[in-house]
């Protein structure tokens, strides 16, 4: 039976296994230097796409010239051996390269420009290596067909399922990023080097070889690569924040986690996105974090007459805690995602943040806050966000409409929701206006009244009871007088430096106008009133004005324009040459798409027509190229889409990014594999066209059911509908592949130039598909969007293949 094997199997499985661990790996560390910035999914897919594209169709010429495929095949592993832990090196002193402010954000087109750099190497080793292996099979069938290339992709595809899995629940919790490089790209040499003699002898020597290169490896060199991987965070940071020093980093599964002192000051980052700053263990005066710290916690609790029962949604190891814990509350939840950020605090923050949690009132509770919102039978009387500014997908989670709702249904009769963002003085700028404006439209369609606050630092205080929030001065006074709470660094007097009148008139003037426009977006705010009406006057005349621009101002989980204007806000401030690249994107439309359709639909005519290339089937050549780049594009969009919608829901993309892809890879494999045993005729055009026609349909179909999967409680039904739904587009993906190379080869007659063109192309349209998603379709026009987008590509395509077909019978 082991005979059957074919002798380059494993080295099939294991290009599958490098090329999706790989994958994985090289995402996480390019996430960790773009700040955690979803936006750069796509572009860091894309750039991986292209260059393993390219790899294959100069892996077919390569192999016409130089036909020793299991000499090329070595020589590409020894490159990937070497390039792999390179590129790692190279991502994390990837901020030296560019001129730009510590903390300041990489503008996409830096990120594009480095991804795309750096992906280079090891995607085009990884791209050649399909085609040789393709032509090993071909040569152990002693075939002429492309079933070489087909069993190829079936083999590959189960070896990135295995990879996914294999990364998710070993490697990520034992290994680094180097040793997890190092020891898949030496094992990847390894197989193919056992593949290389037939002799016994040699056999012997090489196996004791590679044995050997593996014990003087985890004797030595996986100590050296754990010194390596140190060395290397150090320099990431020390690009990052020149003036901090790195104390610690400790992986989790939410994201690494790095915390940088200054003095005695120190931050924790995560993914390298900002999650909260706080003054030392050795500070007997609270600092400047925890002075804010302390003016959230006293303006948020005054906010409720009889605050009983709270929720607070982060911060608490900033200080929040135990200043909410002066008020007269009976029972306060702390949630906090990740407990190894509490255990990595633990050494850094003032004592009096832990003793907090001594207090018998107060539970922390490590998990989500969204899953915990939405399952939770406990209802409160506050709910508090002290989260960072909406900045990614993960985080604007808690900003948007689906979670205003959540947490309204977990409020008592009167209950107040309470969060914050970062402003300017009267909104100045058009970024941090639309963020802004955005929330207050977003709580306004929940909440029956809103109040807005703040200069710098903008508080937002919902509710429906109009008699318990409050913006007058004397009432949060008594409020807090009645109390007895002592405060250090924070007093009554505090609500009049917090509540001048002019400029809560001229803010609030500003939140409720703003955004009613078809144009709002682009232009910004207008300028208030000299002196603004009083805000129980603003609000009896904001019923007159026009309804307010949904598409662009209301903020939710399936159209996350909330960070996208945060990441606007973000590039004005520290990238002035940048500031008009997103902004740019606004301008998209979706009617744009109507042109792109009838573009190849006007090419497939024109190149079908008999005068153009008489007795060649060029229009059939062009349909199956344009259906092989559509269906890449329309794949990689809607796996984009479901990671977005993932995240947008539970927020768990870091953590299982790589069984997520498994679940797509096994039904690309599946899907293969079935159309490669079970499909006679191949060549059929009408089949072809039957595989775009179902995967438009299932596009249309994940349009309309994920903004309904968002609403549903329970998190094991979501994640088995989202597997369902990933491994469904992997299947039919899957089966696209094979129909494609031999409708090509058809047309060619020849094998390995047939897979390399097909293989290469459906990349390019992944490619296209990656970026377009995850950069500007997804956050500007709505998740349901890069569905459309699916099923309108992959119907252009059906209709090509039509009239390509009906031109030549």
């Amino acid at each position: 039976m082991l005979n059957k094997i074919p002798r380059h199997l494993f080295a099939v499985l294991m290009l599958g296994m490098v090329s999706q661990i790989g994958q994985v790996l090289l995402l996480r560390e390019l996430l960790m230097v773009f700040h955690g910035n979803e936006l750069s999914i796509g572009i860091i897919l894309s750039a991986w796409l292209l260059w393993v594209g390219v790899g294959s169709r100069l892996g077919a010429h390569l192999l016409e010239r130089v036909d020793r495929p299991v000499f090329l095949l070595a020589f590409s592993a020894l490159g990937v051996l070497f390039a792999f832990p390179a590129t790692i090196l190279c991502i994390r002193s990837l901020r030296s390269f560019f001129h730009v402010l510590p903390g300041a954000y990489l503008s996409l087109w830096e990120m594009a420009v480095s991804s795309f750099l750096l992906m280079a190497p090891v995607c085009f080793l990884l791209g050649t290596q399909f085609v040789f292996l393709s032509r090993l099979w071909r040569m152990e069938d002693k075939g002429e067909d492309t079933s070489g290339a087909g069993k190829t992709y079936v083999g590959e595809a189960a070896g990135s399922m295995m990879g996914g899995i294999f990364f998710t629940f070993i490697l990520v919790h034992f290994l680094n990023s180097f040793q997890s490089a190092a020891l898949v790209a030496l094992t990847m040499l390894f197989t193919i080097l056992m593949i290389s003699h037939r002799g016994q002898l040699k056999k012997r020597k090489i196996t004791a070889l590679a044995s050997l290169t593996l014990v003087t490896l985890g004797a030595g060199g996986f100590f050296f690569l754990e010194r390596l991987d140190g060395w290397a965070h150090e320099l990431l940071w020390r690009h990052f924040s020149p003036h901090h020093e790195l104390v610690g980093i400790y992986p989790s599964k939410h994201g690494n986690i790095a915390v940088l002192q200054r003095e005695d000051q120190f931050s924790f980052f995560q993914s390298g996105h900002l999650i909260f700053s706080t003054a030392g263990p050795e500070t007997t005066i609270p600092g400047l974090e925890e002075q804010e710290a302390v003016t959230f916690a006293h303006f948020s609790m005054v906010q409720h007459k009889y605050p009983e029962q709270v929720l607070l949604i982060g911060g608490g190891l900033r200080g929040m805690l135990g200043e909410i814990a002066k008020h007269p509350v009976l029972r306060v939840d702390y949630l906090e995602l990740d407990e190894v950020l509490t255990e990595a605090a633990r050494p850094f923050v003032t004592p009096r943040t832990f003793e907090a949690l001594e207090d018998p009132r107060i539970s922390l509770i490590h998990t989500d806050a969204r899953l915990f919102v939405k399952e939770t039978k406990n209802k409160y009387d506050m709910i508090i966000v002290d989260a960072p500014d909406p900045a990614t997908a993960v985080l604007n989670r808690h900003y948007t409409l689906e979670f205003f709702r959540e947490a309204r249904s977990r409020l008592n009769p009167g209950g107040v929701l309470v969060l914050g963002a970062t402003s300017t003085p009267d909104l100045r700028g058009t970024a941090v206006a639309n963020r802004n404006a955005t929330l207050y439209h977003t709580l306004s369609s929940v909440f029956a009244h809103v109040y807005a606050a703040g200069e710098r630092f903008l508080f937002y205080f919902a509710s429906d009871d109009p008699h318990q929030i409050s913006l007058d001065v004397a009432t949060l006074r008594a409020r807090y007088r009645e109390r007895q709470i002592e405060a250090e660094g924070f007093s009554e007097l505090h609500y009049h430096v917090l509540l001048q009148d002019q400029q809560l008139r001229r803010v609030n003037w500003i939140l409720t106008n703003h955004g009613r426009t078809s144009d709002a977006h682009l232009k910004g705010p207008g300028a208030p009133p000299i002196s603004p009406g009083p805000l129980k006057a603003q609000r009896e005349w904001a019923q007159a004005l026009p309804p307010v621009d949904s598409r662009y101002f209301i903020n939710s989980d399936f159209k996350p324009i909330g960070y996208f204007y945060t990441l606007m806000f973000w590039d004005q401030l520290t990238r002035d040459r940048q500031r008009d690249t997103l902004k740019g994107l606004l301008h998209i439309q979706p009617w744009w798409l109507v042109p792109l359709m009838l573009i190849p639909l006007t090419l497939v005519l024109v190149l079908g027509h008999p005068s153009i290339r008489p007795g060649q089937r060029t229009g059939v050549s062009f349909a199956v190229l344009f259906t092989v780049f559509t269906t890449g594009l329309s794949t990689m969009t809607m796996q984009v889409a479901l990671l977005f919608s993932f995240q947008s829901i539970y927020g768990f993309i870091y953590e299982m990014v790589g069984l997520i892809v498994a679940l797509f890879m096994f039904g690309l494999a599946l899907g293969a594999f079935f159309t490669q045993r079970h499909v006679a005729d191949k060549t059929n055009l009408r089949t072809l066209a039957l595989v775009q026609l179902l995967m438009a349909l299932l596009a249309c179909l994940m349009a309309f059911i994920l903004p309904w999967a968002g609403a549903i409680p329970s998190a094991a039904v979501v994640l088995t509908l989202f597997s369902t739904l990933t491994f469904a587009a992997g299947l039919i993906n899957g089966m696209d592949f094979p129909l494609a190379t031999a409708c090509s080869m058809a047309q060619t007659g020849k094998a390995e130039q047939s897979a390399g063109k097909i293989y290469g192309m459906e990349l390019m349209g992944a490619c296209v598909g990656a970026a377009a998603a995850s950069a500007v379709v997804a956050p500007v026009l709505g998740i349901a969007a890069c569905f459309y987008l699916a099923a309108a590509a992959n119907g252009t395509a059906f209709l090509t293949l039509l009239i390509s077909r009906s031109s030549h019978v």
